[in-house]
């Protein structure tokens, strides 16, 4: 990127890309229609914040296959990784050979990241495990998605989700733990059960969370702006995020500390002596 406007204001140093912490990664098609050219002027404008580029609800499905070529190849151009999103939940209800086709066409297509959520199923952790595995040998990264909420990742009303029910967090940290050691490269934390969709946010979750399996290994769904700024202010500028594609100036304000919110203005600081 060429020097930034006003690079005479200082404001705080953040690790540049490829980062491990403070990873921003953002969503791709699904509430909007996303192309090239859409895509191109987000990367174009502020690409050395934007880590990764998440497809979400199995849009890339419904695309022309040079199309999903053509944005993870500009995606690249911009270095920034490409997650499929979770849609390896459907697959899954159609057996095995339909997911060796599913990971054999994200390999193809370029896709760098392979999301495995479980937010909708019930699967037993040592399918989880065998899933990491194969992805990891592909020579691909595995990012389990985990959370409190069964029927997570959807739209489902709060009332229908509460009366599901949660699982408590040492359920998530352990099946974290044997994924990571298993060769996952980070787990993706749900936000169902925690901070969406709940009466009173469950911030001791996310805290036990860090705690156990280390912030440097999870991300946690912060689509909205109340949330992404507790994160940030509770755990740094270095904390990993997914956000919606058009917060990502919003939340890189926050991160490198020219802006924010009433609890947050002239708090968010990094120190690189």
């Amino acid at each position: 990127m060429s020097e930034r406007a006003f690079s005479s204001i200082p404001m705080n140093v953040r690790s540049t890309k490829p980062r491990s912490q403070g990873v921003t990664e953002i969503r791709g098609p699904y509430y909007a229609v996303m192309g090239r050219r859409y895509l191109e002027d987000i990367l174009e404008t502020m690409h050395p914040y934007i880590d990764g580029l998440k497809f979400a609800g199995g849009s890339f499905a419904l695309m022309p296959r040079n199309k999903v070529r053509e944005i993870i190849d500009l995606a690249h151009q911009y270095g920034t990784y490409v997650s499929t999103g979770g849609w390896i939940e459907y697959v899954l209800r159609y057996g095995a050979k339909a997911v060796e086709n599913y990971l054999a066409e994200c390999q193809a297509l370029g896709f760098d990241v392979i999301e495995l959520s479980t937010g909708f199923i019930s699967l037993p952790e040592d399918d989880l495990l065998r899933l990491v595995g194969k992805v990891a040998k592909m020579g691909l990264k595995a990012k389990p998605e985990l959370g409190i909420q069964f029927g997570a990742g959807g739209a489902t009303p709060a009332a229908e989700l509460a009366a599901e029910g949660t699982r408590d967090a040492q359920w998530v940290i352990k099946r974290a733990k044997t994924c990571l050691d298993a060769g996952a490269h980070i787990i993706m934390i749900e936000s169902e059960g925690i901070t969406e969709n709940v009466e009173k946010w469950r911030t001791d979750v996310a805290s036990q969370i860090i705690g156990a399996v280390g912030i440097q290994n999870v991300m946690f769904e912060a689509a909205d702006p109340p949330v992404f700024e507790w994160y940030v202010k509770n755990y740094g500028a270095e904390v990993n995020l997914f956000v919606d594609h058009s917060q990502i100036v919003q939340l890189e304000c926050l991160r490198s500390g020219i802006w924010g919110m009433k609890s947050s203005w002239g708090r968010i600081l990094t120190y690189r002596g």
